[in-house]
């Protein structure tokens, strides 16, 4: 399956731009503790899950 060029640009937009919120939310905690990797790790999951299946499963 071949994905369209500017379906693969507006992912790794996506993904640069979660990147950047992690980074954010890395930084402005004063300690990393588990809660905070809870919240990267879940928002990863809301985000990308529904892509990769979208996208990246054979129908």
């Amino acid at each position: 399956m071949t994905m369209k060029k500017s379906t693969a640009a507006g992912l790794a937009f996506l993904f640069l731009l979660w990147l950047g919120l992690v980074a954010l939310i890395v930084t402005g905690t004063p300690k990393f503790t588990l809660y905070t990797l809870f919240v990267i790790v879940a928002s990863g999951i809301i985000i990308f899950v529904p892509l990769y299946r979208k996208y990246f499963t054979q129908k």
